[in-house]
């Protein structure tokens, strides 16, 4: 189905002249793909300008060293003695002279390019040999009737062993040779107002420049080709949203009986934020069209709680609920903390994991085929073969990052149609919503509950750890309890980075205190009875791994240690700082670094001293990490654009998201000329998934 006009560059690069199968699996390699448009859609890196031309006796001189292009007389060829040496030319002006060099050459090609008496123009890298001038391996040799500043500009681009500069731009140029002119998908105003051209003059705008600044990710070639791209992206996801919108679920509807008792036995009184999240929650659910919402906040802004009135409403429905979490802790967790919220409701909640074997396992199953399990909370065992519900009617999906698209739906299977509600434990900078949740609708619970006392941070150098374990033993005499968290597990040869096994032992001697270890390699339930034992109250210290990072809560711990803190992500920082000031108590984060900071690990480690608000780091996080891996979240989906950077593209993200959402609400976006242009855009960028929802419209 894919348009005719396009056809040309989804075409195999060895149909680009000069490109073999040997020079096919460079160029794809550096292309990221093996077909003409991947070629077009490697951006240039930089430009080499050789436009400013020297005299020969300024070559290799202060200001003048490396890449220079000069003109002059060829004087002579001096061909080598001996293979062990170098063929020479003698170029000459009127300040001096010097020689081109060439090993291993070919004296027949040099003197056809080179001709004695003949002027030419040169241009390579100039250094100066004892009293010569030499240039070694000219990278441009040609007769100056035959330049233009087009020639002296010229893109690099992104290299592997073994291709060169050169190969890539010839490739480059082949495939514009051969870019079609394809209808225009952008309305003429915006195209007017941004001062953009159409589609394939952009792409030759880019791949020729006429300065260094045609390649800059903020001029308008690039800035109209990451705009296509990230609408491309954009509209896809408004598609599928408008296509669930049309897709008929269940309404659901209760008579707020069991939500009443859930609020009326709650251990706290809810914040305006979770209010408002379970009334949008709840109008979702009573709508003919299926729920899809995402749920984000800061830590400990109560997502589980809206979660749980969520199940209660569901459960007036008679349906059942299914929490998806991506560890047996962390699901064993949930159960753990939505059983007494919803007990008062007479909703009964169970764990299915991996752990789960036998007759246990038989049971946990057969109960929730016959409806008497109204909530569970698992892992990846929900969805396994042999796994059956009475009637499932909503799915909430925790720390939905680490599941991939097919886990979702094949959970969504298990039922009639499920309402689902995503959530998320990090708050979600806006640039990255729209860019991979742009299909659903959000909610954000930006208040934490009342009583919360922020955890004092302070920046420390591992220099002092010393008095850090001093400080530690008096706090622990007492009676406070505390985590220390490692990067690595054991010591390595290969890493400086204090490991949990070697701190642990450390500790357990210097401290003399009930100290636990708990990391990602121990079984599940090892790690569930330490985890459980440090909620207990049955330890005073637990040495930890990022393990810890969701899915082992003690509200009662009130010092987090984080050795090595240079080396974790802002998100992941703020991630582990909640897991202290859960209570009333006072509570202090301790970021021990080694060594010199460089300046984005001081900047991090300045931002979670100054601020504990989640989405003010959220964002920063998003600044300091640029669009490489947004909070470590490369599984979310993010897409893996080839022009836009979001980084410095985030304007256009939002505009993009703004064109697409009125292309989809006309009447019929299929209609007509335009139509066929945002097909066109679709197919060019592969969102083929976007082409069959609007057919299915």
């Amino acid at each position: 189905m894919r348009p005719e006009a396009l056809f040309p560059l989804f075409a195999d690069i060895t149909t680009l002249p000069g490109i073999g199968p040997r020079l096919a699996v460079l160029v794809e390699k550096v292309a990221a793909g093996g077909r003409v448009k991947d070629v077009l859609f490697t951006a240039p890196t930089g430009v080499t300008d050789r436009t400013r031309r020297i005299l020969i006796s300024d070559a290799g001189l202060p200001g003048h060293e490396g890449l220079v292009t000069l003109e002059g007389e060829v004087e002579a060829h001096l061909p080598p003695s001996s293979m062990k040496q170098p063929y020479k030319v003698r170029l000459r002006d009127e300040t001096g002279y010097l020689h081109l060099v060439w090993f291993r050459a070919k004296p027949d090609y040099l003197m056809r390019l080179l001709p004695e008496g003949t002027r030419r123009v040169v241009s390579g890298k100039a250094e100066r040999f004892g009293s010569e001038i030499q240039i070694v391996h000219p990278d441009l040799v040609a007769r100056p009737e035959d330049l233009d500043d087009a020639d002296l500009i010229q893109p690099n681009y992104p290299l592997t062993a073994g291709l060169t500069v050169n190969v890539m731009r010839k490739a480059v140029r082949s495939a514009l040779d051969v870019t079609p002119a394809l209808p225009e998908w952008l309305d003429p105003a915006l195209l007017d107002r941004e001062g953009w051209t159409d589609w394939a003059g952009t792409l030759n705008s880019l791949h020729r420049p006429e300065n260094a600044g045609d390649v800059d990710p903020q001029n308008a070639p690039r800035r109209r080709l990451a705009f296509d791209e990230l609408f491309a992206h954009q509209l896809t996801l408004k598609l599928a949203r408008a296509d669930r919108r049309s897709r008929t679920g269940r309404e659901v509807t209760g008579d707020g009986t069991r939500v009443q008792a859930v609020l009326d036995h709650a251990p706290f009184t809810p914040t305006g934020a979770q209010i408002r999240a379970y009334e949008a929650v709840r109008d979702d659910l009573a709508a003919p069209a299926r729920m899809m919402r995402l749920l984000h906040g800061d830590v400990g802004s109560g997502k589980t709680f809206v979660a749980a009135l969520a199940a209660a409403r569901v459960a007036e429905a008679g349906f059942q609920t299914a929490v998806m979490a991506p560890t047996e802790i962390l699901a064993r967790q949930h159960a753990s903390v939505l059983a007494p919220l919803l007990e008062p409701a007479g909703i009964t909640v169970e764990a299915l994991t991996g752990r789960d074997k036998g007759r246990v396992r038989e049971e946990i199953v057969g109960r929730l085929s016959r409806g008497e399990i109204t909530v569970v909370c698992g892992t990846h065992a929900l969805f396994q073969e042999g796994v059956e519900f009475y009637d499932l009617g909503l799915v909430v999906v925790d720390e939905q990052h680490r599941f991939g698209v097919s886990d979702r739906r094949r959970l969504g299977a298990k039922g009639q149609r499920p309402d689902t509600l995503v959530m998320s434990a990090t708050p979600i900078p806006r640039t990255l919503t729209l860019a991979v949740y742009g299909d659903l609708d959000v909610s954000r619970l930006d208040e934490k509950p009342a009583g919360r006392i922020a955890p004092v941070t302070r920046v420390i150098s591992a220099e002092r750890l010393g008095d850090v374990i001093e400080g530690l033993r008096r706090a622990l005499a007492n009676g406070e309890r505390a985590y220390w968290v490692c990067p690595l597990v054991e010591e390595s040869d290969t890493s400086d980075l204090a490991a949990a096994e070697e701190r642990f032992h450390l500790l357990s001697q210097a401290l003399g205190v009930r100290v636990g270890l708990i990391h990602g390699r121990m079984k599940a339930r090892d790690k569930e009875a330490v985890a459980n034992a440090f909620r207990a109250g049955e330890l005073d210290l637990l040495v930890a791994t990022t393990v810890i990072e969701v899915g082992v809560d003690a509200p009662d711990a009130t010092i987090m240690v984080i050795e090595h803190a240079e080396r974790f992500g802002l998100a992941q920082l703020h991630q582990l700082r909640g897991r202290v000031g859960r209570g009333d108590k006072p509570s202090s984060c301790l970021l021990l670094y080694h060594g010199m900071l460089g300046e984005t690990a001081r900047a991090r480690l300045e931002v979670m001293r100054a601020s504990d608000d989640g989405f003010v780091i959220a964002e920063e996080d998003w600044k300091l990490r640029g669009s490489g891996d947004p909070l470590g979240l490369r599984q979310s989906g993010m897409p893996d654009y080839r022009f836009a950077d979001l980084g410095v593209h985030g304007d256009l993200l939002a505009m993009a998201s703004d064109q697409a959402r009125l292309a989809v609400s006309r009447e019929d976006p299929l209609s007509g000329e335009r139509g066929e242009a945002l097909r066109t855009l679709l197919y060019l960028f592969e969102r083929d998934e976007g082409v069959r929802l609007m057919r299915s419209g």
